[in-house]
């Protein structure tokens, strides 16, 4: 490290810290910036992969990319260890083994659960948060069956499995649960009539911001394989026992109960004084905190305003990704005296899979697909971030559209 160049110090390493660590690489001249990327483990995960480690109809290790793969550590500084505080005055991070300095910041350090208040969700349900998080919910569900066809645990409530949410991961987790739950059935030799699989959900409908007719698909296609649902009932409390929900307070009894109702930022952005607004931060249109020129946050930190529509910009992996060409762009411009660009989401469509090889969604101008096409469309997806990240090697690696 140079201590005469501009220090930009990147925090997580995410889809938006990836991809804005990659690009500032690509970018700057050496002589430009010393670039440091920080975070807990040297692997990145991708998040919208965990739904099937959660559900075991994938290995945990297909959802990991070693980041020195990926990042030129000949550009970049890489720093494993786990953000504590952000000190705006004194530019100066803290770190549980240590401190590190900066000049221009990047905050990616992705989410937390929320809980949206509901009792007993922090303690008791089980959430899809990182690997190890899924691995345990992949692991719960499989040693429920083991004890019930050892005959050490009696109650069929043992095998049912409840989700809370029936938003994006939900959804999908629900979709993988359909395909592993027989598996598992003939594996211990259960029949499958006595698992049961609930998703409860507070809204009148799953999947908030689909089409109604992709919505009534998606329904019909999870219902038909065994999902059962409870729309429109609220979650009261969650217990030990599983869900007690509605104005009746119905109680449903559940071996395995996981929350995916919701995100909010790591802690580590409120403890460090920031301002949140519905647990985010409120940047402005060029990703820069509103009175800290050097400070962007990006992902599933903030909340970016859609300038057109007055309202944020929806937060998922593919806004994470262009908001991370963004940041790295008027990063160079700071640091070359140019003018800022604002953030515009280009929206490429959105594609949910339903397990196996079902899925719906819209790509483009709004074309809707359904079934095996929509599937491989997801998949393609998916692959596409590999590529940006990781370019041809990663894709033949770890991508899911397989070349025979």
């Amino acid at each position: 490290m140079n201590a005469n160049k501009p220090k930009i110090l990147v925090l997580g390493a995410g889809y938006a810290g990836m991809m804005t660590t990659k690009r500032l690489s690509q970018q700057l001249r050496p002589d430009e910036a010393d670039i440091t990327l920080v975070n807990k483990h040297n692997y990145h995960y991708l998040t919208t992969w965990l739904h099937e480690v959660a559900a075991g109809t994938a290995t945990p290790n297909s959802s990991r990319v070693m980041i020195s793969d990926v990042i030129n550590t000949k550009r970049v500084q890489l720093h494993f260890d786990s953000v504590v505080k952000i000190n705006k005055d004194e530019k100066r991070v803290l770190l549980e083994n240590g401190e590190l300095s900066y000049d221009y910041l990047v905050i990616a350090l992705g989410f937390e659960t929320a809980t949206f208040g509901i009792p007993g969700i922090k303690e008791h349900a089980l959430k899809i948060e990182n690997i190890n998080s899924s691995r345990h919910i992949r692991d719960h569900i499989e040693f429920q069956f083991a004890r019930y066809s050892s005959g050490a645990e009696k109650s069929e409530d043992a095998l049912t499995i409840l989700v809370g949410g029936a938003g994006f991961t939900g959804i999908e987790f629900v979709g993988e649960l359909a395909k592993r739950v027989p598996e598992l059935c003939i594996e211990y030799n259960i029949e499958r009539e006595k698992v049961r699989i609930i998703n409860v959900e507070a809204a009148p409908a799953i999947l908030p911001g689909f089409e109604d007719d992709l919505v009534e698909y998606a329904q019909k296609s999870l219902e038909e394989r065994g999902i059962e649902f409870r729309i429109g009932a609220k979650i009261q409390e969650c217990t030990e026992e599983g869900f007690i929900i509605g104005d009746d307070h119905e109680v449903i009894k559940a071996g395995t109960v996981v929350w995916t109702g919701g995100v909010q930022a790591s802690p580590v952005v409120k403890d460090s004084g920031f301002e949140l607004v519905k647990g985010k931060v409120n940047v402005d249109h060029d990703l820069r905190v509103p009175g800290h020129d050097h400070i962007f946050i990006i992902g599933d930190c903030s909340w970016v305003m859609d300038k057109e529509n007055d309202r944020p910009y929806p937060a998922n992996a593919q806004s994470a990704i262009q908001e991370a060409e963004t940041c790295a762009s008027n990063v160079k411009a700071l640091l070359r005296n140019e003018e800022l660009q604002d953030f515009a989401f280009d929206y490429k469509g959105t594609v949910a899979s339903l397990g196996g090889s079902d899925a719906m969604g819209t790509i483009l101008d709004d074309k809707k697909l359904y079934g095996i096409k929509a599937k491989a469309m997801k998949n393609i997806i998916d692959d596409r971030y590999l590529y940006l990240v990781g370019g041809p090697k990663l894709v033949l690696k770890k991508g899911k559209v397989k070349l025979t």
